[in-house]
């Protein structure tokens, strides 16, 4: 039977101080992980079609060979929630900051074989199976990174800059989606097509592997979590299998957390990965004026993590919710709906946009602390994750569908989940450690 968490009061999270040099070094150790991490993650995306016509026959057709590419590439969403629970088990049980390690570990291994494997040509069907098994490693350990990462920091930085610390490591994350959109228009236009296709495909995910073994270096510099340490202390860790007592005692917060996440999957799936095919397949717009006006939305993206974050200490979380989501109603059904617009709208338009799909940073914002430190691990990687298998899983055939019925359908999408994120604002929170 687990021990009941002390009052969150009594707790070291609950200080009021101003950040300090071990705050800062904590926030860019762990956001620098983040990128990182999450750049090893998505680079695959942004060379499917290479890997489609390396590791799978020739003679096969070419949706043929697309479809599984990217059924590699989706498993690694379905084994987030594995990894996440068994990380989360253990970063609840044992510490923050061996899982946090442990999970960029995981990423960067699988990441650096990938950008070693020898293609179809030399294995046969043996080739797509270890890059499925790569993936599989990289889901999992996706799965454990984001939401240890936003324990590790919530529970290192003050309350009064709790929001800001959480926010900040959310922008970090995401720019690891502009760090792999960058180096993807890179490698195209340094490397002729034919020099990609033999070898600069490798590139991103050599350097992506090297690099999360230097962060993995670098994340031995971190120190144990001061609430994780005041628990241990105490003996005020889950002392029962922490999913058990999640489930039992902590539904409303799953509940809210699966919400939340189904808002921030929407607008990252739908906004930032899916819209610039969109943009292309039915709008023709230029595939490289749909890459840079994306990389403009991705860059507003992390600014706008870390202003949420800013503003959720001064005015309030409830009132960013609103503010937050209310803009990116606003800015994606005039978005969406003046497409395909001009060079200077798509750009400006959609950067706006990103900017305001920076309220993703909610999620983690209002979820972190919605359980308690004895499972906070736990129950924030199991609801999080669980939430994005299914939505984010979903989300791309939705939309799919939907387009070809209703060519503004992701815009309506998009729409009606920033107004339930607004509704959310009204849902009871917990208070723990931030303004309501």
């Amino acid at each position: 039977m687990s021990t009941p968490a002390a009052p969150a009061g009594a707790l070291t999270e609950s200080t009021h101080r101003p950040l300090t040099r071990g705050d800062y070094k904590t926030l860019g150790l762990s956001a620098l992980g983040g990128t990182l991490e999450f750049y090893d993650f998505v680079i695959y995306v942004f060379f499917a079609t290479i890997v489609s016509k390396l590791f799978f026959p020739a003679d096969m057709p070419d949706w043929l060979r697309m479809l599984q590419t990217f059924g590699i590439f989706a498993a690694g969403y379905l084994a987030r929630p594995i990894g996440g629970i068994v990380i989360a088990h253990f970063g609840d049980v044992v510490g923050r900051k061996r899982m946090f390690t442990l999970s960029i570990f995981l990423m960067a291994v699988p990441t650096l074989i990938i950008g070693l494997l020898p293609t179809y040509e030399t294995l046969g069907v043996a080739a797509p199976l270890l890059l499925l098994a790569m993936r599989m490693l990289q889901g999992a350990a996706i799965g454990g990174e984001m939401p240890g990462a936003w324990v590790f920091v919530a529970e290192h930085v003050p309350a009064n800059r709790y929001a800001f610390g959480v926010g900040t490591l959310t922008a970090g994350i995401t720019g690891g989606i502009l760090l792999g959109s960058l180096m993807a228009i890179f490698i195209n236009a340094v490397y002729e097509p034919q020099q990609v296709m033999d070898y600069a495909w490798r590139i991103p995910f050599i350097l992506g592997g090297v690099f999360g073994l230097v962060s993995v270096y670098l994340r031995r510099y971190l120190e144990e979590t001061p609430v994780f340490k005041e628990l241990a202390s105490r003996r005020a860790k889950a002392m029962e299998l922490p999913l058990k007592t999640v489930l039992r005692e902590h539904r409303a917060a799953c509940v809210l957390t699966a919400a939340m996440t189904w808002v921030l999957s929407g607008a990252v799936v739908v906004v930032i990965l899916m819209t610039p095919a969109y943009l292309e397949t039915w709008y023709q717009i230029p595939r490289q004026d749909a890459m840079v006006a994306n990389c403009a939305a991705t860059l507003m993206l992390t600014i706008g993590c870390m202003l949420v974050g800013w503003a959720c200490d001064r005015i309030g979380t409830r009132a960013v919710m609103i503010i937050g989501w209310g803009g990116l109603a606003l800015s994606s059904y005039w978005f969406y709906s003046q497409l395909p617009g001009t060079g200077s709208s798509l750009i400006w338009g959609y950067a706006l946009m990103g900017f305001f799909v920076g309220s993703i940073s909610l999620t983690p914002i209002v979820s972190t602390r919605a359980f308690p430190p004895a499972v906070r691990f736990t129950g924030l990687s199991f609801a999080y994750n669980m939430a994005y298998a299914v939505f984010g899983g979903l989300t791309p055939v939705l939309i799919s569908l939907w387009v070809k019925q209703d060519v503004q359908g992701p815009g309506h999408y998009v729409l009606a989940l920033a107004l339930l994120g607004m509704a959310l604002a009204f849902v009871p929170m917990s208070s723990r450690g931030y303004k309501a």
